[in-house]
This record gives C-alpha cells, sequence and structure tokens, in this order.
C-alpha cells in the first residue's frame, strides 16, 4: 500500500506522509494513478454537494469556478505547469529537440506557456457548468480517473528521454497486467454509471493520448514529466467534452 501513498503524495497535495521508499516502490507507484484520481474526483463531489448546500441554487458558474479552483489546488497545478513548460518548447523550440528540451527545464513560463493554461482552465469551467446546469456531476468521478489510469501506456510505450526527472523510474520494467485494472475499472464504471455512450468520450481520449504521443516523439523523440502532465490536462479536457457529446 505504500505505492499508493506514493501516488497520491506525488499527484495530489492530500497530505499524505511517506518515507523511507524503494524505487521499486516508486515504479509500483504508477499502477495507482487511476486510484489518485479517483480520490480527486471524490473530493470534487463532495465539494460539490457541500457547495450547493451553501450557495443559492442559481449559482453554477460559482459553483463551477470554485470546484476548478479546488480541482487545481488537489493537483497542486503539477499538470498545469506541464503543460505550460510543453507550450514553450512547442513554441520557441521550434522544431529542434534539444531547443525544446532546454526550454521545458526553464522554470519560468512564457506568453505560450500562460495561454495554454488560460485556455485549458476556461474550457474545464465551461465543461463543468454545464455539467453542473445539468445534474451530470458524476463525471467528475470518472474523468481524474481514466486520465491518469492512461499514465501507464505513456511510459510503457515510449522513451523517457531524460536520464533524470519526475518520469525516470517509470521508465523501465513496467508491467501490462498491473495497469489493466486501473484502466478497466474507469471504462466500467463510466458504462455503468452513464451507459455505453461512455465509450465514445473513451474513444475521444484514446485519439487524444495517440495524438499527443505521436507529437512528443516526433518533437523530442520520446516523453518528459512535463509532457505526462501536458497530456493529463488535455485528457481531461477531452474526456470532459465527450461527457458534453453523449449527453
Amino acid at each position: 500500500m505504500k505505492s499508493l501513498l506514493i501516488a497520491l503524495q506525488f499527484l495530489t497535495r492530500i497530505p499524505v506522509p511517506v518515507k523511507d521508499c524503494t524505487p521499486e516502490q516508486v515504479r509500483a507507484s504508477i499502477y495507482w494513478y487511476g486510484v489518485a484520481g479517483l480520490a480527486i474526483g471524490a473530493i470534487l463531489l463532495a465539494a460539490q454537494t457541500l457547495l450547493l448546500w451553501l450557495l443559492p441554487w442559481d449559482a453554477d458558474a460559482a459553483v463551477a469556478a470554485l470546484l476548478l479552483t479546488l480541482w487545481v489546488l488537489l493537483t497542486g497545478a503539477l499538470h498545469l505547469d506541464g503543460l505550460a513548460d510543453s507550450a514553450d518548447a512547442w513554441l520557441g523550440g521550434h522544431g529542434d529537440r534539444e531547443k525544446s528540451l532546454a526550454i521545458m527545464k526553464d522554470p519560468q513560463s512564457g506568453p505560450a506557456g500562460v495561454i495554454a493554461i488560460v485556455l485549458v482552465l476556461l474550457l474545464k469551467f465551461s465543461l463543468v457548468l454545464y455539467l453542473q446546469q445539468h445534474q451530470q456531476m458524476f463525471y467528475l468521478l470518472l474523468v481524474p480517473m481514466l486520465a491518469r489510469a492512461m499514465m501507464p501506456f505513456l511510459f510503457l510505450f515510449t522513451h523517457y528521454v531524460r536520464e533524470e526527472g519526475l518520469g525516470s523510474p517509470f521508465a523501465e520494467r513496467l508491467a501490462v497486467e498491473k495497469m489493466l485494472p486501473g484502466l478497466v475499472i474507469a471504462v466500467v464504471a463510466g458504462v455503468l454509471l452513464s451507459g455505453l455512450f461512455w465509450l465514445v468520450a473513451v474513444g475521444l481520449a484514446l485519439i487524444m493520448f495517440i495524438t499527443l504521443r505521436a507529437l512528443m516523439v516526433k518533437r523530442i523523440g520520446g516523453t518528459t514529466g512535463d509532457t505526462a502532465g501536458a497530456l493529463i490536462e488535455m485528457l481531461e479536457v477531452t474526456l470532459l467534452l465527450g461527457c458534453i457529446f453523449i449527453e
């Protein structure tokens, strides 16, 4: 269970004290990413219930804004940081691999990174607002879970290009049979809650996954922690959009 706690500690700001971790336990934590996403979704749903009790009945926009704020705080903006770094690298790297990697290591965000964050947050706000207005907020339980349950497959099928980095523990010796439960649970749970139409959202997420992975391989020859974080953000937006399509 220490691997689960490591996943929660890394992907969220939930106060989970973990000490004396072995490299094997850190590597195994990636198999629990879906569960960490489920924890994020559960907190969002609990917060929505509380907000509906505290705020006026017609305060949907306020509820959506507060939930999005909580979403960012829960993750510590970890994936948004990866999105910003990746956007800066893709714009400023001009197709050059080494320049793109160097830009991603720069802690400062440029115009492309800021714009990417603003656009993603605007999209998420509008999509969460739609789900709130149509009483379909149970999707918030599924979206963070599935987006993170797909991450092990990125590291399984994609070369990690840095010798050291946040994703370096997952660069080797990942087992497919340990990845599948989280992904299967996220897909099956969605089907049980919303029917087979959930597979439309899953299909859109798969297309986004394949497309962004191809862009990573073409530009930098693989993936980094930043591009993995950017992928999570883009998968969440795609899944939320898919939830609207199927309603």
